[in-house]
């Protein structure tokens, strides 16, 4: 039966941390929620970036083909206020579990880098990667360790590169997606960060998890169209919330002479 808790130091049901602890295999799937703690800016919902902006001049082949400069100018804009933030408390709690489970599996929505930044080794990035450049002519793919300087950037060959991310009108790369699924349904465990859980096909990573008998923990501000299918939601800022399940599920002794309510008895 799903559960739906408040976040931060709240009482964790005990059945969802031994399945925790048990898993062999755990998936994480993160989307712009976790990264918006970070100072990112989302791309949907009120004050979102494309609010302000015009996805289709930003976003889409037709708009690059049209004005490359114009396109490369905001990439850069964006590069450059990822390149200021720095990784949160959930991104770094997520790269710690990764040492704790034999396979560990980071699937993300985002294209900021924020996870290999915080250690996260093994991410699977279903939108591609901001910190990439792709030849538009032979698909070689370059990256970037800085924000971009000249613009538009070029090619060795001569021919324009375009950001490495998946655009409006483009397909999800297919070795990704594929990988993705897989990792999905193998998992004894899913964890759900900061996604509003409705944009296709990532929305349906979950319910791949659920199907095959794993675990699905929803962390998000609210209630998502995943809320009624997840195990346990926990409604709460990610960057208080995975700390505060990471040291109930992988130290519960700790947690006991830690807690402030415990401690002070």
């Amino acid at each position: 039966m799903a559960q739906s808790i408040g976040g931060g130091e709240a009482e964790l049901p005990e059945d969802v941390l031994a399945r925790i602890r048990r898993a062999r295999r755990v998936s994480v799937l993160t989307g712009a929620g976790i990264s918006a703690e970070s100072g990112i800016p989302t791309f949907r919902g009120a004050g979102g970036i494309w609010d302000k902006y015009d996805f289709r001049k930003l976003a889409t082949p037709e708009g690059f083909r049209e004005d490359p400069v114009l396109a490369w100018e905001w990439y850069r804009l964006r590069q450059r206020e990822i390149w200021k933030a720095r990784p949160n408390p959930a991104h770094e709690t997520i790269a710690e579990m990764e040492m704790h489970f034999e396979r560990f599996d980071v699937i993300t929505q985002n294209i900021d880098g924020m996870h290999a930044r915080a250690g996260s080794r093994n991410v699977i990035e279903l939108h591609g990667n901001i910190w990439r450049a792709r030849c538009v002519r032979d698909g070689t793919v370059i990256e970037l360790d800085a924000p971009v300087e000249d613009i538009p950037p070029l090619c060795q060959c001569g021919s324009l590169l375009r950001p490495d991310v998946v655009w409006f009108g483009e397909q999800l790369p297919e070795r990704a997606l594929e990988i993705a699924s897989e990792a999905a349904s193998a998992s004894d465990a899913m964890l759900v960060v900061g996604t509003s859980a409705v944009v296709h096909p990532a929305a349906s990573l979950p319910l791949l998890t659920k199907k095959n008998g794993g675990l699905v923990v929803e962390m998000n501000l609210e209630e998502t169209d995943l809320t009624p299918y997840a195990d346990l939601s926990i409604f709460g800022p990610a960057g208080e919330v995975m700390p505060a399940l990471w040291r109930r599920a992988a130290f519960p002794e700790r947690f006991m002479t830690e807690h402030p309510i415990i401690a002070n008895r």
